[in-house]
């Protein structure tokens, strides 16, 4: 069959036949498409949409490209957690190992940041010595001694998702639903997990800006993951502001550990015992927010991130001493200049303020600053007097002008005390 013809077919609004998704795959896995046939068929894609049987052959053709790992020596139930990205979201950081503490496997296979939102490999990688590329056997060494690992995306799992996903940040097509589902879930499927749970962020500091749209996407995950045989859970929640208080690698490292030592801010502790009670329900283990909260209290979650750490080749020091973590050389405050309620704060532009300081990257080559970031004083919801803290700003070199002009519009100082949304906005079914 022509490519041709396949790009014609999506491009009427027909739908594809498993072959021809196979095909297409194939080629962006091999390259016997040039790009622009591959683009043209992503355009398609993006403009008439694909039916949920269509985007699960995708999704699995996909995870088929590469390497697909077979846990099944390791015993109990695998189970992850996948975030579609936010502002202080470091959430897989506690999540992760406090699961693993209450008994399931949890193999999880993270992204890097790209713009304003934070990614979790290079929150791990701010700790000193710690290894986000683990072989096949190395993953599976570290799965079987200590029940949890986080890794990055390997040249060899979905490399036909790595190649359509380069082709989609230069296209305009990367907010195509059935193509984010299958890059999402090929990743996932090539982990060996059973059961997933979806964190779709919803608000101004995540990519689905609207509820409808984040109801989309979770719906679309949701049900192409259980066409292909996966257990997936789907919850959207806000990210109108930041979650937590620290936005940063090495920041969010330390609040992370704070979280772990039964400590921390109240919504991101919130959070991450809302998904272990989720990820351990779907591994069939009952009673999961006691068992998490008595983890977290109990130092039991904490011993467990020491253990990955040191599995990883990081300095498990960090856990008692968060001073070895990198440390930028200055702090700015930001005051407040009245005194009510924080009424918003604007997570995309923290986030951006916090990518101009070098702590992401814009582009996938940049290099990042793991010890520069911001930390938020002052939460929507919250008293403030005049000339108290709102932002501390951890920065290397010496100017910040963009980034103290962007943070003094990013919050608004109300006289009453606002009204504030859930963190969990909605389960989907």
């Amino acid at each position: 069959m022509s490519a041709v013809e396949i790009i014609r077919k999506k491009r009427d609004g027909r739908e594809l036949a498993p072959e021809e998704i196979r095909e297409f795959v194939r080629a962006a896995a091999m390259g016997t498409w040039p790009d622009y046939q591959l683009s043209a068929l992503l355009m398609a894609i993006c403009i008439r949409g694909m039916t949920p049987e269509e985007t699960a052959i995708l999704t699995r053709e996909m995870a088929d490209s590469g390497t697909v790992f077979d846990l099944s020596a390791i015993s109990g139930i695998k189970v992850d957690k996948h975030s579609t990205g936010g502002v202080g979201d470091k959430v897989s950081l506690v999540l992760a190992p406090l699961v693993a503490a209450c008994g399931a496997v949890v193999p999880m296979m993270s992204g890097r940041g790209l713009g304003h939102t934070g990614g979790t490999l290079d929150k791990l990688e701010s700790i000193p010595g710690f290894r986000v590329n683990l072989s096949e056997a190395e993953f599976k060494s570290t799965l079987a001694k200590v029940g949890v690992a986080m890794i990055g995306q390997t040249a060899e799992v979905a490399p036909a998702d790595k190649k359509l996903y380069a082709l989609r940040d230069v296209t305009g097509t990367v907010e195509s639903i059935p193509l984010i589902t299958a890059s999402i879930l090929s990743k996932k499927l090539a982990e060996g997990i059973s059961c997933l749970v979806m964190d779709v962020k919803c608000g101004r500091g995540a990519f689905m800006k609207s509820r409808p749209q984040a109801r989309e996407l979770a719906q679309s995950i949701a049900r192409v993951g259980r066409l292909n045989g996966l257990n997936v859970r789907a919850i959207i929640t806000d990210m109108d502001a930041p979650l937590g208080r620290a936005v940063g690698n090495s920041l969010e490292v330390i609040e992370s550990i704070e979280i772990l030592r039964g400590q921390g801010p109240a919504d991101l502790r919130e959070l991450c015992l809302v998904f272990a009670a989720e990820m351990l329900d779907s591994a069939g283990i009952l009673d999961g927010f006691r068992l998490a909260s008595a983890a977290l209290d109990g130092g039991a979650a904490l011993e467990k991130f020491r253990q990955m750490i040191a599995a990883q080749g990081g300095d498990p020091a960090v856990v008692g001493d968060p001073s070895k973590l990198p440390r930028a050389e200055s702090r700015t405050p930001i005051f407040a200049d009245r005194s009510g309620f924080v009424v918003e704060i604007d997570a995309e532009a923290v986030g951006l303020a916090a990518l101009d300081l070098g702590a992401g990257r814009r582009q996938a080559e940049d290099q990042v600053d793991p010890a520069v970031g911001i930390l938020v004083h002052k939460k929507p919801g919250e008293a403030v007097r005049a000339g108290e803290v709102i932002f501390e700003i951890h920065h290397n070199g010496p100017s910040i002008t963009e980034v103290l002009a962007r943070l003094g519009q990013s919050y608004r100082i109300g006289d009453d005390l606002p009204t504030t949304q859930p963190l969990v906005l909605e389960v989907v079914e």
